[in-house]
């Protein structure tokens, strides 16, 4: 993913790097490689007609030039011939794209797939750092560029190259050895001005695209947040900030396009160079009787056909180098490695009683700020023990480990006996269950968000879950009831709502362990005590984890661990954590008195 933008990453020249992603194409063409072998079969045969149309032409030509009466004595085989010659050149280049078009939309099909099953293996800290925006706008570059590799190299550069040494062995075979080193000569100082020109301008478009995807990730950043932008008035901010980065890419987006005017003339003096070369000594030939007229056309056909593809063999090869430069990035992405992997000989996890066990759990996002240190507790088999603590203290980080989307620095963390380490990944999620802080919903229907849990579950059983969600009347209510789409992230929901379908969510689940990660610490108290009613007929009969701000919701917890700085400093029940006296206590007091102010500004009148 491109942040920002360095010059050190871009390299003047073709790397071996891209070569190797060209190579990486290889599984992508071997699946198909009868079409492919078909594809180059046409692609022959329409050289062929190519190159064979110019040689019938020319025998036209002697054939008028030589008799007074042509028009009766050109055998109408050769004209007819030379017609089919065309016909065949323009039916077996269709046919090829048309037999490789699967080839194409195949492999952009299985890279997109494969790239998004990759980002979805990769850890929740590669997810945190990333820019949706940016790495959105790298991939679809990156899907693209596969397409147009296959396109430039089997529809241009193959076919030039083939028509080249063709158009060679007939220069050599008939004319003078001055043709065929005229033709090449061209050829190969065109070619080297091609790639030096190039590669000199192609730092400007990797910086067009470092800056494009900057501008993409920024705006996407914006419309994501769009409420807090609106919060402090931020509009200008955005817009300006977007702006310049646009400036920036526009500058480069001019170079670019100031030196590729230069690279096309040069270009074009080149070709009219060995083209002007090649008449003369047509013309000195035919001048001297050596060469016939027809000689003279054929000439000047082979090279204008062959100068045709060639001039656009600049443009197939800055294409190319960007089209690689594009697939940099996907390639990149999919040789990271997944910090969470599955052992080799992990198992399925066998759930019984569903005890739950932190084993002088460590843990650090970074090493110089450690946020676990030494975290042991057991949540037995259908209790119910809830972690509270100040904010930062590492509650939400013994979800985040529970669930393996990070790894352990020392320890362990067991469920029934067994090591989360030892299990696969898939069996250890299936078998817990969440409600989230925020609950980030899906741009469908309520319907597609609740069945989420469970997308095999029958319509009966997803509004059973709504309905013990308490969430069915809220549906039925609405126009489109199930079927209603409830926006980017759930934005048409208010927060007890979206609360409520994860609620549902849950209960569709029907997992033995239960998380709630402060599951109503943004919600109103009417509402949070709805949610609360709701929570407890849930985890009834599971073991239940429970992440909490506001103490009231966790007073008749089996057990309360009060964790501050990454170290469980009081444990007990709630009678005896506030008979203790400790950092518990002071929380409770605290917050009963928020709440004893908050009434008292709700008799008043006064906006909370």
């Amino acid at each position: 993913m491109v942040h920002g933008v360095s010059r050190r990453t871009e390299q003047p020249r073709l790397r071996p790097s891209d070569l190797r992603n060209l190579r990486r194409m290889g599984p992508y063409l071997w699946r198909y490689r009868g079409r492919v072998l078909a594809a180059l079969i046409c692609l022959v045969l329409a050289k062929l007609a190519t190159v064979g149309a110019p040689l019938v032409l020319k025998r036209i030509v002697d054939a008028l030039d030589g008799s007074r009466h042509a028009a009766l004595v050109v055998p109408l085989g050769l004209l007819a011939g030379y017609g089919l010659l065309r016909v065949a050149m323009s039916l077996f280049n269709e046919l090829r794209d048309t037999i490789f078009a699967r080839v194409r939309y195949a492999a952009m099909h299985r890279l997109s797939v494969q790239v998004l099953e990759h980002l979805h293996e990769l850890s929740l800290r590669y997810h945190l750092e990333r820019r949706t925006g940016a790495v959105s706008r790298d991939l679809e570059r990156g899907a693209r560029s596969i397409s147009s590799i296959l396109n430039y190299l089997v529809f241009n550069i193959l076919p030039t190259v083939a028509e080249l040494a063709l158009v060679a062995f007939i220069l050599l075979h008939q004319y003078d050895w001055t043709f065929t080193f005229v033709t090449v000569a061209t050829v190969v100082v065109y070619v080297g001005f091609t790639l030096g020109v190039t590669n000199w301008r192609m730092h400007f478009r990797h910086e067009m695209n470092a800056l494009d995807s900057r501008a993409n990730g920024q705006a996407v950043d914006s419309l994501l947040n769009y409420e807090t932008v609106k919060y402090f008035n931020n509009e200008r901010f955005e817009v300006e900030r977007y702006d310049r980065t646009l400036r920036r890419w526009e500058d480069a987006a001019v170079k670019s396009q100031a030196t590729m005017s230069l690279l096309n003339a040069g270009q074009g003096l080149i070709i009219a160079a060995g083209v002007t070369a090649l008449m003369v000594l047509a013309a000195r030939g035919v001048a001297a009787g050596a060469m016939t007229l027809g000689d003279l056309v054929l000439v000047n056909t082979m090279m204008l056909q062959l100068f045709l593809p060639l001039n656009f063999l600049g443009v197939i090869y800055r294409s190319l180098n960007y089209a690689l430069a594009d697939m940099v990035q996907v390639f990149q992405l999919l040789d990271r490695e997944p910090e969470i992997r599955d052992r080799p000989d992990a198992r399925p996890l066998r759930v019984g009683r569903a005890e739950v066990v932190f084993d002088e759990v460590r843990f650090a996002y970074q090493p110089e700020r450690p946020i676990l240190h030494g975290v042991s507790f057991r949540i037995p088999a259908g209790r119910r023990v809830a972690v509270v603590g100040p904010s930062g203290a590492g509650k939400s980080t013994l979800a985040r480990l529970l669930f393996r989307f990070f790894e352990v620095d020392g320890g362990a963390i067991r469920i029934d006996g067994q090591d989360i380490r030892e299990v696969t990944q898939q069996s250890l999620r299936r078998a817990i269950g969440i409600v989230p802080q925020d609950t980030v919903l899906f741009n469908d229907t309520l319907y597609y968000n609740i069945a989420y849990a469970r997308p095999d579950a029958s319509r009966r059983e997803v509004v059973e879950a709504a309905r013990l969600a308490d969430l069915h009347d809220f549906i039925a209510s609405l126009p489109q009831g199930y079927d209603t789409v409830v926006g980017e992230r759930g934005l048409k929901l208010s927060g007890g709502e979206k609360q409520r379908v994860a609620i549902a969510r849950v209960i569709l689940k029907r997992p033995p362990i239960l998380v709630f990660d402060e599951a109503t610490s943004s919600l109103d108290s009417r509402t949070e005590q709805a949610i609360l009613s709701a929570l407890r007929q849930v985890s009834r009969h599971t073991t239940t984890l429970v992440i909490a701000h506001r103490l009231s919701t966790i007073v008749d917890a089996d057990r309360i661990l009060v964790l501050d700085r990454g170290r469980i400093v009081e444990e007990g029940n709630h009678a005896e954590l506030l008979a203790a006296g400790g950092l518990y206590a002071g929380l409770w007091a605290l917050q009963q008195e928020e709440r004893e102010l908050q009434g008292e500004a709700r008799m008043l009148g006064v906006p909370i």
